[in-house]
């Protein structure tokens, strides 16, 4: 695959033998060119974990402070008579029924957060193979299936991200916009790192995590101290 001349350059100016730390990252990253788009700062971390164990899986959410810097699309799943409080609160689409049948056939997937009540998830539990793999499937351990539909339409709103380990035993979130101030993007990831240390599983020993990467959508990953 062709680099663009804006990677090539940002090559240049990143030690890659070396660990920085998440203030002299985030300078770095802010100081490579930039294309014409406002470009997402995205973390990559590296655990110490067996994924195919279920006693090793991690998930998780948490709140970044100053946001995603996305304007996110939110689908509640839930009763008729809670479809009119769920677009109040502020989801984009409220339904049940008639919105799995639309991803179902038409591959529909205009939302960047799913919502469901715990009654609805047998309905949205039909739908695991196409949220799963995208990280939209609602769960209990990240406040995304509640009969509180109005608080969790709150949180996603404030940049509540959930994570989840994949199948190499890493994860992968973004944590800002590049154009960003320095101290908002690092409050935000050491927000996100301190939410992923919490999530350790207890049968885990030594260093959780391996490794550490910052990037933007355009650019080669910095190693930063986890």
């Amino acid at each position: 695959m062709n680099k663009s001349k804006n990677y090539k350059a940002s090559v240049k100016t990143i030690d890659r033998n070396k660990v920085y730390s998440v203030d002299e990252a985030v300078d770095l990253l802010k100081s490579v060119p930039q294309p014409k788009f406002d470009q997402t700062v995205e973390i990559s971390c590296k655990l110490n974990i067996d994924p195919k164990k279920s006693d090793q899986m991690v998930r998780g959410s948490t709140i970044l402070p100053h946001g995603t810097g996305k304007k996110i699309k939110i689908m509640v799943f839930c009763e008729p008579d809670k479809e009119d409080s769920a677009k109040k609160a502020g989801a984009d689409y409220a339904g049940s029924d008639d919105y799995v049948e639309k991803i179902t056939k038409e591959n529909w997937l205009d939302f960047d957060y799913c919502i469901a009540t715990p009654q609805m998830m047998k309905v949205v539990s039909r739908l695991g193979k196409v949220l799963g793999p995208r990280g939209l499937m609602p769960s209990p351990k990240t406040g995304s299936v509640t009969d509180n539909i109005e608080a969790a339409v709150n949180e996603a709103k404030k940049g509540k991200i959930d994570f989840r380990t994949d199948k190499t035993g890493c994860v992968h979130a973004g944590v800002g916009k590049v154009s960003f101030s320095k101290e908002a993007l690092s409050e935000n990831i050491n927000e996100f790192i301190k939410a992923l240390n919490s999530s350790r599983p207890a049968v885990v020993k030594g260093d959780f995590l391996r490794s550490v990467y910052l990037s933007l959508t355009m650019s080669p990953s910095i190693r930063i101290e986890g």
